[in-house]
């Protein structure tokens, strides 16, 4: 792909973004996306053929760099730091600048992700991230804990939403409460965590 053909996948994918968030994907078009761009429906076809492909596009570029921060993760050490550590660098993918956009499209248009196999894909490098968090601890309790922790950056998209709340406020919000959580994992036992299921 060359540099100009990225450019312009880019651009396609940013006011795709834009506008599937200010009206919903399913009152978006292509050819308003094309209008905005200031190019033809035949050139917004060169690049994707459809709304959905658009979507495929960015979520397979979001999962190609969480499969590269779950390795990461799974390499570092399994202690509470080694938590914190792997949770900031989540928190600063999904607060970033691609990152914070595409989640709030997926808050808006909930359905999409249903008929999409993107959607699985999301799903499954959610449950790896919890996974890769709970590794000290993969009692049930370790597990909810960590997919709670991932859960709290997650809903403070829609849990936190007065205007006057900053991105960088929102995600410190979100880390000091999944901070609580993650802390938590393998600190009070196993053997209690095991307690508190029926046998």
């Amino acid at each position: 792909m060359t540099s100009s053909t990225g450019d312009t996948r880019s651009r396609i994918q940013a006011v795709a973004l834009e506008l599937f968030t200010e009206h919903g994907y399913e009152k978006t078009s292509l050819r308003e996306i094309a209008e905005r761009l200031g190019v033809t429906k035949a050139a917004l076809y060169y690049h994707f053929k459809s709304k959905d492909d658009i979507v495929n596009s960015f979520v397979s570029d979001r999962i190609e760099r969480l499969d590269g921060l779950i390795e990461w993760a799974r390499q570092q050490p399994a202690d509470a730091a080694g938590r914190r550590a792997t949770l900031d660098r989540y928190s600063e993918e999904f607060f970033g600048d691609t990152g914070h956009s595409v989640m709030r499209f997926f808050e808006q248009n909930r359905t999409v992700l249903t008929h999409l196999s993107s959607g699985q894909m999301m799903k499954d490098r959610l449950l790896r991230m919890a996974e890769a968090l709970s590794r000290a601890d993969p009692s049930p309790a370790g597990q909810l804990r960590a997919t709670l922790a991932i859960f709290a950056v997650h809903g403070s998209m829609f849990a936190l939403r007065g205007p006057e709340i900053s991105v960088e406020q929102r995600q410190r919000l979100a880390l000091d409460v999944a901070y609580e959580l993650l802390d938590r994992i393998g600190a009070s036992g196993a053997e209690e965590d095991r307690t508190a299921l029926p046998a």
